[in-house]
């Protein structure tokens, strides 16, 4: 489980524009810093021209990072889309594997003109809520520490967890990159020696989850996360299923994240028939699952 920090406002283009490194971060190139160090090292043209820091950008010019042309567009024209994604177990959290192991953009949706951006990694044996955006600011805030959010898993232990345990986990244990703590940890299911727990990290340090159980000597047997901030994985969204979140709940994720909010941009009579079709669909799998289940006992 990794959730890596890659990282404007949202507000219209003056006539000299936003800042160059502002708009590289919302084109989902890397954070703002992380802007300016490739703008430092040479690596952007501006009209064909190197750019400087200090530099500002608008929809109209043309921008090329490594000689790849970037897309432009105008804040108020740009519609910010959030996908979460139920992911399975033996899914990896890149675009493309060497193996040829399937990879977590194999079932998501294409996005016309633009690319989705995973907000952090889950690990290829881990499962659970996966958010795509393709608004690279929101998804740099989002994953940064600095903002805060709380992630919560459901872990199955193998070993004994007593309360003494418990304990020195939300207390704070010194791993290899540092001290790291629950800041909750609750029973679930289960008993004796394979137990369910609910446990919240505050940020997403490479398998920060297992790591922080086998310090106390036990084993992390199944990993799902079920919540990110205040997004949990709808009742209908089975494993392998996507769903897009409304503008409502965007706007609430831009509020956790400390971004600004969109202004909501009616979707098109298009856009509405291909959400509604795909909700239908995923309460459609749900009742046939149900009713198999069902007639099986």
């Amino acid at each position: 489980m990794n959730d890596e920090v890659d990282v404007t406002d949202v507000k219209e283009l003056g006539p000299e524009g936003e800042k160059l490194q502002k708009v590289l971060a919302r084109a989902g190139l890397g954070s703002r810093r992380e802007m300016e160090k490739v703008i430092q090292q040479g690596k952007v043209k501006v009209n064909g021209e190197l750019a400087t820091l200090g530099d500002r950008v608008n929809s109209e010019d043309r921008v090329d990072v490594d000689g790849r042309r970037i897309k432009l567009e105008k804040p108020e024209e740009r519609r910010i889309r959030v996908l979460l994604y139920n992911k399975p177990e033996g899914e990896i959290c890149t675009r493309s594997d060497p193996e040829g192991r399937p990879t977590v953009y194999d079932r998501l949706p294409p996005i016309s003109g633009d690319r989705w951006i995973s907000v952090g990694r889950l690990d290829f044996n881990t499962s659970g809520l996966l958010l795509f955006t393709n608004e690279g600011e929101l998804a740099n805030k989002l994953m940064h520490p600095s903002s805060v959010i709380d992630r919560e898993y459901l872990a199955r232990i193998q070993g004994d967890v007593d309360n003494d345990m418990k304990q020195r986990l939300k207390d704070g244990v010194e791993l290899e990159d540092g001290m790291a703590k629950f800041t909750d940890v609750v029973d679930g299911a289960g008993e004796g020696r394979n137990q369910w727990f609910y446990c919240v990290v505050m940020e997403g340090r490479n398998r920060e989850v297992r790591r922080l159980w086998e310090s106390q000597g036990v084993t992390v047997s199944r990993l799902k996360r079920v919540r990110y901030g205040n997004i949990f994985i709808p009742s209908h969204v089975r494993v392998g299923q996507w769903v897009e979140l409304t503008d409502t709940e965007i706007k609430e994720l831009c509020v956790t994240a400390g971004v600004n909010a969109p202004s909501a941009q009616p979707l098109t009579r298009a856009q509405l028939d291909i959400r509604e079709r795909h909700q239908r669909k995923l309460r459609s799998n749900k009742q046939t699952t149900s009713y198999r289940k069902k007639n099986k006992r």
